[in-house]
């Protein structure tokens, strides 16, 4: 096939692009084209065996000089829109990072902009190209834990004070007037909470009738780093998310499916699943997973069903917009949080512990008796 691709956005999490492309690369399925960056790599940050592909600063001449098929798009918040729309003009297929977009409407323009394109857009939820995914779902319908009760997710994972100065809008909610919404669960734990809705069987927009949040931040930055969303879905199942980066002992996120007979936890970044149910000792699976460039040069070869369209981030976008329109994220009081100097980060004692018990019991942190968590009562969003 070697499909010719074109990276917006190489440095940050575009390395793993680029390892992920020289891996597909070697394999004969893709060919790195060219790279848009506005300073251009370095021979030193080009990953040995990718030659030398063309780069450039401008998107759209890059795509018609290159011959791209495929774009991947990992690139500001705020750019995804505007470059996934440049793309589609030119006839360009599309991976397209999370989250998506930074407003449900910059997220309508984008998805609507390319169905009108005809191009291919998978969005870059790579948790959702688990072989995990479908077999949980296969569970809940064979009634392994019985009757589906609701669907929590749990990430406790820790970030420097560094990490909100690694570029000009990290740990914004906006900037020069513009939506960024970079939070902690609309952007480095957005997996746990489209996972979580995945597998409540709530993916586009029209599955989701309600969201509450409480946001909560310990950093000095205007956006959330420790907070927790309430998702009620029209088959009014609860899906509760909380997350921090603030965690004292930083492990890795879950999702936790509950039955009335048992329940089934997800390690979503392990591909790993632990089966629990009445009158059975515990089970454990570990699956495999679709890369999801690789799915998309498969859906382009032969039609293959794309794992994630933009549609079905619908319900997740829903949850990005609740968090967009809602108050000012709560800063917590000094004596709520500290700093290690060693590792130059801070910590929220007990929020490790608070994160878990919310997957756990699909309550949000206020009703958990968090004091710092009082004051920023849950705020409800109803979908239209």
């Amino acid at each position: 096939m070697n499909v010719p691709v074109v990276l917006a956005g190489a440095r940050g999490h575009g390395r793993w692009h680029l390892d992920n492309i020289r891996r597909l690369q070697d394999k004969g399925i893709v060919r790195l084209a060219g790279i848009c960056e506005l300073t251009p790599l370095t021979a030193d940050e080009i990953p040995e065996g990718l030659g030398t592909p063309e780069q450039s600063a401008d998107f759209g001449e890059l795509l018609e000089a290159t011959g791209a098929r495929i774009a991947v798009i990992c690139t500001p918040i705020p750019t995804h829109t505007d470059l996934a729309l440049t793309a589609a003009d030119k006839g360009v297929h599309l991976l397209l990072e999370k989250p998506p977009a930074p407003s449900y409407a910059e997220f309508r323009r984008m998805a609507d902009g390319v169905a009108a394109a005809g191009v291919a857009c998978q969005i870059g939820f790579q948790s959702l190209g688990s072989h995990a995914v479908p077999a949980i779902r296969e569970l809940i319908a064979e009634g392994a834990i019985g009757e589906l009760e609701g669907v929590g997710g749990a990430g406790a994972w820790a970030r420097p004070e560094a990490y909100y100065r690694r570029a000009p809008w990290a740990g914004k909610r906006r900037m020069n007037g513009v939506d960024v919404i970079d939070g902690v669960l609309t952007n480095p734990l957005a997996h746990a909470v489209a996972t979580a809705l995945a597998l409540a069987g709530a993916r586009h927009a029209e599955d989701v009738t309600e969201i509450e949040t409480e946001l909560l931040r310990a950093n000095d930055i205007e956006s959330d780093d420790s907070s927790c969303v309430r998702v009620t879905t029209a088959g009014g199942l609860p899906v509760v998310v909380a997350a921090t980066l603030c965690a004292e002992d930083p492990d890795e996120p879950y999702v936790v499916v509950h039955g009335d007979h048992g329940r089934i936890t997800f390690w979503y970044k392990q591909d790993r699943v632990l089966l629990q149910r009445a009158d059975h000792g515990p089970e454990e699976y570990e699956y495999g997973r679709t890369d999801l460039l690789e799915n998309l040069v498969e859906h382009l070869a032969d039609g293959t069903g794309l794992l994630v369209t933009p549609d079905a981030t619908g319900a997740f976008m829903k949850v990005v917009e609740a968090i967009r329109t809602a108050p000012e994220p709560l800063a917590l009081p000094d004596g709520a949080w500290h700093l290690l100097p060693d590792e130059g980060r801070r910590v929220v004692p007990g929020i490790d512990g608070l994160v878990a018990a919310a997957a756990d019991s699909l309550a949000l942190y206020s009703e958990l008796g968090a004091p710092w968590a009082l004051p920023n009562a849950p705020r409800k969003e109803v979908s239209t």
